[in-house]
Order: structure tokens, then sequence, then C-alpha cells
């Protein structure tokens, strides 16, 4: 059976309107000088249809984040190790926190506007991480409590950190690999660590050196 012309017509307004906002909101300064108006002309839509898909402008950036982000949570599902599937968890923690890291400085301004909006720690994407990063701590011999370790390694990736320390410290993205790399072996236990992999799966927007 056909699929409804207003189900199609819905699909269509939806991608328009998240392609708008990705330019957008990639050659903006800054989060803030994006309005739910900018994007709705920009997308060729009413601010009713905007509205409707999304609920409102924090519904929009976080649609918005999550398509950016997809490119990473498949290479950890179904790529290959150390992000994937089947490498050890000393050697799958670190890559995964370097992993969102890299996510965070090419969408750093995305990913503070999200954080601004309410608390990180209940968005279901937070979920996700902890749960996986909760589930390889637990299988690292020797490590209490993994549930608040893995609090602890996400906190060192937050974008309000990210932000301060690429925006206000001016710190290169290779050294703050590095010192990620370091922090997280002397979670785990393992020493120093080996030098930061290649840049990670995603967007590579809004980059700053």
């Amino acid at each position: 059976m056909p699929e409804p012309r207003s189900r199609k017509d819905a699909a269509r307004n939806r991608a328009a309107v998240l392609a708008a906002a990705d330019t957008l909101f990639t050659d903006r300064a800054s989060a803030e000088d994006v309005t739910m108006a900018d994007v709705a002309t920009a997308a060729g839509v009413g601010k009713g249809t905007l509205f409707r898909a999304f609920g409102d402008r924090t519904g929009l950036i976080r649609a918005l984040f999550q398509a950016r982000q997809e490119p990473v949570r498949r290479a950890v599902e179904e790529g290959p190790p150390p992000l994937g599937p089947g490498a050890a968890p000393l050697q799958r923690i670190p890559a995964l926190l370097d992993a969102l890291l890299c996510f965070k400085l090419d969408n750093r301004h995305l990913a503070l506007a999200l954080e601004d909006s309410g608390s990180p720690y209940q968005a279901e994407h937070y979920e996700r991480w902890h749960a996986l990063l909760r589930g390889l701590l637990e299988q690292v011999p020797g490590l209490e409590d993994s549930g608040f370790t893995a609090h602890a390694l996400l906190a060192a990736v937050r974008a309000d950190l990210v932000e301060y320390l690429a925006g206000h410290e001016h710190m290169p993205r290779e050294r703050m690999r590095a010192r990620l790399a370091g922090f997280t072996a002397r979670i785990l236990g393992t020493g120093q660590p080996s030098e930061p992999a290649a840049p990670r799966p995603g967007r590579a927007a809004e980059r700053t050196p």
C-alpha cells in the first residue's frame, strides 16, 4: 500500500529542517545565534511545521545532535576494534572516550547548546554511553564502583569542559586527546598510554585548532 502523502510530506519536511539546521549551526559562531525562525526560513517550512515536528528549539537541537552522533554510534556498535565490539575492555574504554572527545570537539557549539538546555545526565545518549562504559569497566579486574567511575570518565568529555579547554585555554586538539588518554590510563591502572588513534568517526563540523 502506498505511503500516505501526509507521512511523506512530514518525512520530507523533517529532512529539510535537519539539513537547514545542520548548515546554520555549522556556519554561525554560536548556537545561540540560530533561532527557530532562521531554521524555518532556511528549510522553506512554516514555524508551525517546525514546532509540530520537534516540539521546541531543544527538541530540534537534540534531533540534530543525535543525527550527527549516528556515525559514532554505528562505529561503537558495529565497527572494528578497538572502538567496536571484540576489543578487550582496557583497549575499548580509551577508544570510546577518545571518540566522544573528538565528537565534542567537532561539534562544540551544538553539544554545549544541548547540555545548556537541561541536565546532560538525563539525556538518552548519556545513559547509553554510561551503560556501555559501566559494562566495560565491570570487566576490569580490581576496579571498584564501575558506575561512579563511568560517570567520572564521562565528565572528562562534557561539552562545557571541552569548550573551556578549547575556547578559553586554547588547548590544541591532540594535547587534549593525550591528556584524556593519560587520565584514563591512570584510572584503569594501565600505566603510560599509547598515542591517540586517528580521529574517530563523526562530522568534522565547528572544528577549531
